[in-house]
């Protein structure tokens, strides 16, 4: 195991398009999503530890979650568990990170992945990792893996390389999620793929494009590195973090960067994003239904997303491609194709019966 590579897992996220099961006190990755007794964040945690010691895996959190994840990773000490005071997107969180990594080790190239992705086949996803790591080792680039599209899917970004290279390619640009019809021209071009926002490289390189491409943020988190790593870092990121910028890594610094790379998947991968996309990873019954943690009787009923909290009899007679969802003082029945509209029905319960709903 390579003493300098290290991970940064992604779990700050509130996941409300999966509500009623993710709320904002108790979010999807800590949740056993796919009933196979591991939560989304242990399974990526195990997962990353393939290539990256378990000592060297820090995990990126919303602070009131500290807790949380030091319960479900016991093989995490608290050191390793690096907190953000406020909501900022990904780029502030990932520059405190290698800031962080680069003083304890300025040889360290690094991986930032989210913590509610599933991968079937985790030894392709070492390989292709333990691959990027190699890359940016020798050299001053910044990596992503881009995975092969399946199908016009609108609810991904997209990665364009440039055609002709084999293995790793030279990033072109990146496109925010397309309408139908563009996803579709970008499938039948060819060199496109899907962004599942996993990144890789030296700490050296990803704090050289953040001073080049977003200087005040990085002035603003490099008057704190004498304090990070010590017991007085804490006080500075609570009274700094606030004031950076909103902003996502992407467009921070990959779409300004001109030494992006990408390396296409081997593996299967899903985001997990909504309860129509847990309904793909799924097995199925023979009426097509995907059921977590349930005992269904289907009537005429196919197509169906259900997950109840306990072992619980489900009767389900002439309902096609719903979402069916119980938990505790909740129960959702809601329309697939309507999926993304969950967090706009989230926003009313909490409205209508208050916060703790949600």
């Amino acid at each position: 195991m390579n003493k300098n590579y290290y991970a940064i897992l992604m779990a700050g996220g509130v996941g409300s398009r999966f509500w009623p099961v993710s709320t904002t006190e108790f979010p999807k990755q800590f949740h056993d999503m796919l009933g196979t007794g591991e939560t989304l964040i242990q399974r990526t945690f195990s997962r990353l530890a393939k290539s990256v010691p378990t000592e060297n895996i820090f995990i990126l959190t919303n602070e009131r979650y500290n807790d949380l994840v030091l319960s479900q990773l016991p093989e995490a000490k608290q050191r390793q568990v690096v907190t953000e005071p406020a909501m900022r997107n990904t780029a502030p969180c990932i520059l405190y990170a290698a800031l962080k990594i680069q003083k304890e080790n300025p040889d360290a190239v690094m991986v930032v992945a989210p913590s509610d992705h599933w991968i079937e086949d985790e030894d392709a996803f070492s390989n292709n990792l333990n691959q990027c790591f190699e890359a940016c080792t020798e050299k001053d680039i910044l990596m992503t893996l881009g995975i092969q599209p399946a199908f016009p899917n609108t609810g991904y970004g997209y990665i364009q390389y440039d055609k002709g290279a084999n293995g790793i390619k030279k990033v072109a640009q990146f496109t925010e999620k397309p309408d139908y019809n563009t996803a579709k021209q970008f499938i039948s071009e060819g060199n496109y793929l899907w962004n599942a926002g996993i990144f890789i490289w030296s700490v050296n390189s990803i704090v050289k494009a953040f001073t080049e491409f977003q200087e005040e943020m990085t002035n603003l988190f490099a008057k704190g590195v004498s304090l990070y790593n010590t017991n007085k870092e804490s006080e500075f990121i609570t009274a700094n973090y606030p004031l950076a910028e909103n902003v996502s890594i992407d467009y921070a610094i990959l779409e300004k960067a001109t030494n992006v790379f990408v390396l296409p998947a081997t593996f299967d991968w899903n985001d997990l994003g909504t309860w129509g996309s847990l309904y793909d990873k799924l097995d199925k019954t023979a009426t097509k239904n995907a059921v977590v943690n349930a005992r269904v009787l289907a009537v005429e009923a196919t197509g169906n997303m259900i997950r109840t909290a306990t072992d619980k009899i489900v009767v389900v007679d002439g309902l096609e491609d719903y979402i069916i969802v119980d938990k505790e003082e909740v129960l959702l029945i809601y329309p697939k194709k309507k999926e993304q509209d969950i967090k706009k029905v989230l926003k009313k319960v909490k409205d209508t019966y208050g916060e703790k709903y949600g």
